[in-house]
């Protein structure tokens, strides 16, 4: 899709104005998914709680776990918008420019090297994100003893909540907004 299915309300609800205006100041970008979203305000309220309440590190599960699977998922669904925002936390992650090329860049032999956490979340990453789900009782097995019950859940939820944004961005043309400095390495699907 080469443009947007739906343009922005002209004027968002007066409820979502101040969500709208945060979002904008903490990313630093045009909330444009938000203001599409300001079309079902319901819709809006939920996924911003939800946005709200999201994982982070160090309280939830560690950085580099976290990025790893948003990345991948990311990646994975191919979300110009997701890949680029997600893509843009690798340095405060503590990835390296050339575990974050292999993420991006779904270079599966490389995984092994980002650590026996981080590659496990990579490919769980992966499992979710494609369609049907099927998570390989090895790689579940692997999980398990890499993760407690509580992160598992954390991991499954931070995935799920990358592939919700990646349906809802692909499915009106949100592309991406520039998060990313590209001079690091090339994201996937941009020109060469």
């Amino acid at each position: 899709m080469d443009s947007l299915l739906v343009a922005p309300r002209p004027s968002p609800p007066l409820l979502l104005r101040p969500l709208l205006w945060l979002a904008r100041r903490i990313t630093g970008k045009d909330p444009l998914p938000g203001r599409l979203l300001s079309w079902f305000p319901k819709g809006a309220v939920g996924v911003g709680v939800f946005e709200a309440l999201a994982a982070g590190a160090p309280g939830d599960l560690d950085a580099r776990s976290l990025a790893t699977a948003r990345i991948v998922a990311s990646a994975v669904a191919g979300c110009p918008f997701c890949v680029d925002m997600n893509a843009a936390t690798w340095r405060r992650a503590g990835l390296s420019v050339e575990e974050l090329t292999s993420l991006l860049h779904l270079q599966r032999d490389a995984w092994a090297g980002l650590g026996g956490r981080e590659a496990l979340a990579a490919r769980y990453a992966e499992a979710l994100s494609l369609t049907p789900v099927v998570v390989p009782p090895a790689l579940a097995t692997a999980l398990q003893g890499a993760f407690s019950a509580r992160e598992l859940v954390v991991l499954a939820t931070t995935i799920a909540q990358v592939n919700f944004w990646s349906r809802f961005n692909q499915g009106l043309g949100v592309p991406s907004a520039g998060f990313f400095d590209e001079s690091v390495c090339r994201l996937p699907g941009a020109p060469s």
